[in-house]
């Protein structure tokens, strides 16, 4: 039915819908039966002149044809372009005909100058060259469909599903069997597979493989999902498949929320107890909503008090106490970074909660719910990348250098950096400078601002609630939140006990001291952070918070003598200190003698009986003799072969000894203990 209108049908038609021969309808039409007319090769019958019931068999099937044909779909935009550059073609070239003596002439003449871009450049780009025979077939559909231009559209059946595949359904099901296999078997050998095992089955006649990689192509674009979730897991199915939840961080307030993770760095830092380069794991906070880098702590070891003190440093540098911590899920960061420790065990909850802070724990496994992973990427290839002692973060990732063979990189290295690896204070230093350079760049939730701006508005946000609340002086200091540093204190790491000595506490090999230590020797407890190692807080065994206990400077060794008048003026109080320990501790030692002096005790001498002194003669000493003394001074030998080194060392200074030396060396003794 989609080659006639609706007053006409064909021979073809008629004779399907009567149900007999086309050469039957022919016969009737050559008894002029019905009205006919010449189209092409067929006739075609007019409908008002079929029998009655024939006519209602048509119509009928026409209303069928009407509904299968009104299925929405969409055209490609390229298919009607090109139809209507069609229709317009064959216009232009019927105009062309018009008024023409002989118009299949005039019509192969405005043809030839199309098809050789005379005429119509732009329908020729959209159409290209076109013969005389399509030209008529457009026509004709044209006169047929009533000037409708979509029947110049190509055959195709738009939008509609993919015909069912030649394959079997055995062969399906043993195909879809492989392809989604866990072990994701690539496609070419999942075909290998099933025709193996559909062959020891007694199949035969199977499919080619081209069919066979047509419809694993076409199922996985059809049900990706099943896809996904059958070779890859869950995990990709949520990263690659389901859509994501959208997040309105403009609801945020600066400081309410900070994101906290850990970061494996891909640089060599050098140990501060052993020397060695290390890659230590970085506790890191960033601010939500400006997106700043508000805090980190180095972990050389595996301690959650890292964390804590990340988080300490963080609330130091916003200048204002969060109100939520988002965070990995508990066990997820432990089985990540601690294999040890249970972080709701190690007390942080108590921690947290006497700051106000309420502890939010993300999904195990769901890197999408941590913006801050996508700091650390911009911190590896901004930051890391360009650290001498950067080594990758995988063995595909590794520079040049480090690869095997690679001499004349690893000499270039050595040259450029001679191998230099930053310590612990280096590091810190290092990142503090990128993070400014980080925080200077517009705000990924406010490009009207950067982010150093957007962290700087705390201090606005408190000096507008200290006016609310009428406390002038905080506002007119422009004072951020009143952070109790106790209880700040409480989140340093701990360190392992350590034994005081004259020289205080020492420490990564650095002496701290402190006055109210003079008098105690015994195991304490120190709070230090890696951010500031010039003074440890020193607390007793119980916990007791004793001094904080400051690092010791070093004078210069000739200080009056080669020293500045500053090496002079530091020498000079390093003296007066020590000389006020002293008087300090002399004072409390005359306590206990409040009304007598403390006097030097006399002790009688006794006689000492002098002995008379045993004196050894002294050897004189026997000048070594030269070369040509030893020479001369020939020894006497016990045996020939004694004799024949000595000469062989020292030569032969006369005939006779040449003589010798001559006999010896045909000598079955020489020949026994030299060999021949």
């Amino acid at each position: 039915m989609q080659n006639s209108n609706i007053d006409w049908i064909t021979t073809k038609e008629l004779a399907e819908i009567k149900g007999i021969s086309e050469r039957a309808v022919r016969k009737a039409i050559s008894k002029n039966k019905y009205v006919i007319r010449k189209c092409s090769k067929p006739y075609e019958i007019l409908v008002t002149s079929l029998e009655e019931y024939v006519r209602e068999k048509v119509t009928s099937v026409k209303e069928k044809s009407a509904l299968t044909a009104s299925i929405s779909y969409v055209v490609p935009e390229t298919q009607k372009k090109l139809a209507l550059a069609k229709y317009d073609l064959i216009k232009k070239w019927d105009e062309f005909r018009t008024g023409k003596k002989n118009k299949t002439i005039a019509g192969k003449d405005f043809l030839e100058a199309y098809n050789n871009r005379c005429i119509c450049e732009e329908l020729f780009n959209i159409v290209g060259k076109v013969a005389i025979g399509t030209i008529y077939e457009w026509h004709k559909k044209l006169r047929t469909y009533n000037d409708d231009w979509h029947c110049l559209m190509n055959n195709y059946t738009f939008g509609e599903k993919t015909k069912k595949s030649a394959m079997s359904a055995e062969e399906e099901a043993e195909l879809l069997k492989n392809l989604l296999h866990p072990n994701q078997l690539n496609i070419g050998k999942a075909i290998k597979l099933t025709k193996l095992a559909l062959k020891e089955r007694g199949f035969e006649n199977l499919c080619c493989d081209l069919t066979y990689r047509r419809f694993a192509n076409n199922y996985k674009n059809e049900h990706y999902n099943t896809w996904i979730e059958a070779r890859e897991g869950n995990k990709a199915l949520h990263d690659k498949v389901l859509p994501y939840i959208t997040r309105d961080v403009s609801k945020l307030e600066v400081g309410d929320v900070i994101v906290g993770d850990g970061h494996r760095l891909s640089f060599f830092i050098k140990h501060p107890y052993t020397g060695k380069p290390v890659r230590p794991m970085m506790a890191a906070y960033q601010d939500w909503k400006s997106g700043g880098f508000v805090g980190f702590e180095i972990m050389l070891e595996e301690n959650t008090q890292c964390i804590a003190s990340a988080l300490r440093n963080s609330i130091i540098n916003l200048g204002k106490v969060p109100k939520f911590v988002y965070q990995d899920n508990g066990k997820a960061f432990k089985s990540k970074y601690f294999q040890n420790i249970d972080f709701d065990e190690a007390g942080f909850n108590g921690i947290y909660a006497k700051l106000g802070i309420k502890s939010v724990f993300a999904k195990p496994y769901n890197a999408r719910a941590k913006v801050i992973e996508r700091f650390f990427l911009e911190f590896q290839e901004e930051f890391e990348k360009m650290m001498t002692s950067y080594i990758g973060t995988s063995i595909e990732d590794k520079p040049a250098w480090l690869k095997r063979g690679e001499k004349l990189h690893k000499d270039m290295h050595k040259k450029l950096t001679k191998n230099y690896i930053p310590t612990v204070q280096e590091a810190i230093k290092f990142i503090d400078c990128w993070i400014e350079f980080h925080n200077s760049k517009p705000c990924p939730n406010d490009r009207s601002k950067t982010i150093q701006e957007m962290l700087n508005g705390v201090q606005a946000d408190c000096q507008q609630s200290a006016k609310r609340s009428g406390d002038t002086f905080n506002a007119g200091n422009q004072a951020k939140q009143d952070i109790d540093k106790n209880i700040l204190n409480d989140l340093m790491m701990k360190t392992e006990a350590r034994t005081i000595n004259k020289h205080g506490i020492t420490f990564l090999g650095m002496h701290y001291r402190s006055d109210y230590l003079l008098d105690l020797r015994e195991k304490v407890f120190i709070k230090y952070s890696l951010f500031d190692l010039s003074k440890v807080l020193v607390y007793s065994m119980k916990g007791e918070f004793l001094c904080i206990a400051r690092q010791v400077e070093k004078v210069h060794p000739m200080a009056n003598h080669l020293g500045t008048v500053k090496d002079m003026e530091q020498f000079k109080q390093q003296i007066q200190k020590q000389q006020r320990k002293f008087n300090r501790v002399k004072k409390e030692f005359l306590k206990y003698f409040p009304k007598e002096k403390a006097e030097a005790i006399e002790i009688e001498r006794k006689e000492v009986i002098e002995i008379e002194k045993f004196e050894q003669p002294k050897t004189p000493l026997k000048r070594k003799l030269n070369f040509r003394e030893q020479q001369m001074n020939v020894p006497v030998f016990n045996a020939d072969y004694e004799k024949y080194e000595w000469l062989m060392k020292y030569g032969c200074t006369n005939p006779e000894q040449r003589k010798w030396l001559e006999k010896y060396l045909n000598s079955d003794e020489y020949n026994n203990l030299y060999g021949a």
